[in-house]
């Protein structure tokens, strides 16, 4: 009997033991649940500006919904206006998302390059995308589009549109990005307008609205009737609208912030490469590489251009489009001389990638220079 009311002792405790572990287990799993572990593929975007800038980082988080739009059970967390001058900030803000269980990381500024190949030494099973940038991993890709492209076809809109024969440029820093988009906008300009100068002014900021909009000015003040840029804020848009003058958008649509102003703007079409990737990885088919996507591609692009644009404009922008989609032609086919009139590619050459990739001259009718490092 004693031994029976010991084993029944025992059962009860035994018992109580497995109800008060499963009690902890549920509740673990609700506190799991509340702090938001949906079960979804985790994915982050790491953003140099605020979503707001109605730019370069705008364009980026449109590519962010649409990606959670096709793909419901994706999960995409954002982290907002990380600065890319310091790397102990990026590499941080990396570790972090990396820690939470993110699967993929996009990290959007070419400034994030050496702490996202840092940051993805210690985490080999999450997959690092790099924008814009030229180092990689077994687990760090990089992705950009042929700005340059959509920059030639805007050039012609500018080109057919000034009076002054003076069109402005807002540049961000003179790295080579910048520099490219600068002389593919110029050969634009050019091609329809061969006594045109585009004047170009560096700011040496991505983001600093009241900065943009007053460089903006300077080249107004200077005579320009047509403002160009590399910023990603529709600053300098802004200031040519209040003088009465005409603009060109970077990165978004950015004809809402001047609507009488913007012909029409270079733009990223982010989304479907967003969705590419993360799908690929999902199903294990994703493998580093460097992509450097063209018009073709639509990755980059022209928005609707503004009512003031002439219907010819249109036919002409459209023509230099199909030879440059079609793979016939690019930007940088010769003859290009450079601003001493010196032949830089010689007729019927086209500029390497690596070239393109390195540029640090600027093409005949740039008005400015490239601030050495």
């Amino acid at each position: 009997m004693k031994r029976f009311r010991g084993f029944l002792v025992l059962t009860i405790v035994f018992i109580l033991a497995v109800a008060l572990v499963t009690a902890g287990c549920g509740k673990k799993q609700e506190e799991k649940k509340e702090a938001g572990d949906s079960g979804k593929f985790k994915v982050a975007f790491m953003y140099v500006g605020p979503v707001g800038d109605g730019g370069y980082t705008y364009a980026h988080d449109q590519g962010r919904k649409y990606l959670e739009e096709k793909m419901p059970d994706v999960q995409a967390t954002i982290v907002e206006s990380v600065p890319d001058t310091n790397a102990a900030d990026p590499e941080r803000e990396l570790t972090r998302l990396a820690e939470e269980g993110n699967k993929v990381i996009f990290a959007t500024s070419f400034g994030y390059m050496d702490p996202t190949i840092n940051v993805a030494k210690k985490y080999p099973n999450v997959v690092f995308m790099h924008c814009s940038g030229f180092k990689t991993a077994e687990n760090v890709g990089t992705y950009f589009g042929r700005m340059y492209q959509a920059r030639y076809l805007t050039g012609i809109v500018a080109g057919k549109t000034t009076k002054s024969n003076l069109i402005g440029y807002v540049g961000a820093y003179p790295i080579p990005e910048v520099v490219r988009g600068i002389n593919a906008f110029t050969q634009g300009v050019r091609s329809v307008n061969p006594k045109a100068k585009v004047k170009v002014v560096w700011t040496n900021t991505w983001y600093d609205p009241a900065k943009e909009k007053e460089a903006g000015k300077t080249l107004l003040d200077a005579g320009c009737d047509v403002i160009a840029q590399h910023q990603d804020t529709p600053g300098p848009q802004q200031a040519a609208e209040e003088k009465g003058k005409f603009g060109i958008g970077y990165n978004s649509d950015m004809s809402k912030f001047a609507p009488k102003a913007v012909l029409t703007s270079a733009v990223w079409n982010w989304g479907p490469y967003y969705y590419n990737t993360v799908k690929a990885v999902r199903e294990k088919t994703w493998k580093s590489d460097q992509y450097w996507g063209p018009m073709s591609d639509n990755i980059v692009g022209l928005a609707p251009f503004g009512p003031m644009v002439p219907e010819d404009v249109n036919k002409v922008v459209d023509e230099a489009k199909q030879k440059i989609t079609s793979g016939q032609w690019d930007v940088f086919t010769g003859p290009i001389k450079d601003q001493s009139g010196a032949v830089k590619v010689p007729e019927g050459q086209k500029m390497s990638d690596k070239d393109m990739l390195s540029f640090d001259w600027f093409v005949e009718g740039v008005d400015g220079s490239i601030p050495k490092k």
